[in-house]
């Protein structure tokens, strides 16, 4: 599967006014029988690797259940970033509707950032990490680490039901990385992170498996495990296309050695790439992460009493 078609699962109509409201029909029990989707428009801004700093205003897809008790731990799921511009320009506004609905499902609310340079963004990248054998990995991961962080701070303060120190950090590829990143920052409250598939600066098209300067990530990586204590999942795909089998064991050891804290779990082979694992592959990772989450103290909730759901604005 190309970046330019994963990108496209995610890409959905834009929304006319500031914000929406979609619904959705939750799979499951009768105690979770709809999933809202609003979309917020929050302002940023970042430093790119060039020193530039740069703002505008992101959207952030929000995907509740009324039938959740309140307040409600936050769950922020960050999308990766393709390695070619045409992948970034399409992504209109990231969604991942069914991975938020098994967050949703497990008590979050679930906020889904479109970061800056992609969509409507798409000429502020702030996120470049420059050429193959140029790389500043640090200085773009922490670009969109400090949006990630906005955009955590924005649900919790435009959101009633959401909780102000309880939230759990999601990635995928560039974004993975960029949620240990978001760690290293020590946003208030969260207390882990779920990394699929998590690194940069692989191109499955020209150097499969062959990620630029992986001794930079590994670097890196280091670096953010001396900068964080938040219990982590990193979880990957024997092969996978971006960054092969072996060198996401390296980067796992440097942020360890580091003294950071990550469970590192390396599933069989998906599909024919796969970096694709969070996207198509749910079925696959829902068991290591729901026991993941029930050992991070975010277990199944009890649903709510009947007359209670919907009592929070929303």
């Amino acid at each position: 599967m190309s970046s330019r078609h994963r990108f496209r699962r995610h890409m959905h109509a834009p929304c006319v006014a500031g914000a929406c409201a979609l619904a959705l029909l939750a799979a499951g029990s009768g105690a979770h029988a709809a999933i809202q989707e609003r979309v917020l428009h929050i302002p940023v801004e970042a430093q790119s690797a060039s020193g530039k700093l740069m703002k505008a205003h992101i959207a952030v897809t929000v995907f509740s259940d009324p039938a959740n008790p309140v307040p409600a731990p936050v769950a922020v799921i960050n999308h990766g970033r393709s390695p070619g511009a045409e992948g970034r320009k399409e992504l209109h506004r990231a969604r991942f509707a069914r991975q938020a609905r098994y967050f949703v499902s497990r008590g979050f609310i679930v906020a889904v950032p479109t970061r800056m340079g992609y969509g409507p963004t798409f000429e502020d990248d702030a996120e470049d990490s420059g050429g193959c054998r140029s790389k500043h990995y640090e200085k773009a991961l922490n670009s969109a680490a400090r949006q990630i962080d906005a955009a955590l701070k924005a649900v919790r303060r435009l959101r009633g039901d959401a909780s102000p120190d309880r939230a759990v950090i999601v990635g995928q590829s560039f974004g993975a990385a960029a949620s240990v990143a978001a760690a290293a920052l020590e946003p208030e409250g969260a207390q882990a992170v779920v990394s699929f598939a998590g690194g940069a600066g692989g191109n499955p098209r020209t150097h499969p498996a062959q990620p630029c300067d992986p001794q930079q990530m590994a670097q890196v990586f280091r670096d953010f495990g001396g900068r964080s204590q938040v219990p982590m999942l990193w979880v990957y795909a024997k092969n996978d296309q971006f960054f092969g089998a072996q060198w996401p064991v390296k980067w796992h050891t440097a942020f360890v050695e580091g003294g950071g804290r990550a469970e590192f779990r390396q599933l069989p082979p998906f599909g024919a790439d796969g970096h694709a694992l969070f996207h198509a592959g749910i079925h696959r990772w829902r068991p290591v992460v729901s026991e993941f989450l029930d050992a991070s103290g975010f277990a199944l909730p009890a649903p709510m009493p009947r007359g209670m759901a919907g009592g929070v604005a929303r």
